[in-house]
């Protein structure tokens, strides 16, 4: 499995940070990677609880069926692949940290695996 973290400090509110990052549904306006986001599922707080999207990372095009957690928000959000074309495996998880006037840092994991081999890719390419 593939995994892959990433960090930035941000300098905007945390509450501002979280409330961008929690928006799935406009993801694809400002995220090259996922080219659409339909809500299948929300809970009792209206966020979106089971999500499906087109992933366009290059190389690879996928529908992703995704499960969301907020239960650590508005700290963090996770999630688990429950269904895809090409992946078997992704969990991830992104959190915003900071006081209430400046966001110290945005971290994002990502664990990832597909059915098809880095080696493909590349002989594809």
């Amino acid at each position: 499995m593939r995994m892959s973290k990433n960090s930035i400090d941000i300098e905007a509110n945390p509450a501002a940070v979280f409330g961008i990052l929690a928006d799935l549904e406009n993801y694809p306006s400002w995220s090259t990677g996922i080219k659409s986001v339909a809500v299948e599922e929300r809970d009792g707080s209206d966020r979106p609880t089971k999500v499906t999207c087109s992933i366009d990372a290059g190389v690879m095009k996928d529908k992703a069926t995704l499960n969301y957690d907020w239960n650590k928000s508005p700290s963090e959000i996770s999630f688990t692949l429950e269904d895809a074309d090409l992946l078997t495996a992704m969990d991830g998880s992104i959190k915003v940290s900071g006081d209430d006037g400046r966001s110290e840092e945005h971290t994002s994991e990502l664990q990832s695996q597909s059915t098809i081999s880095y080696a493909v890719f590349c002989l594809k390419k």
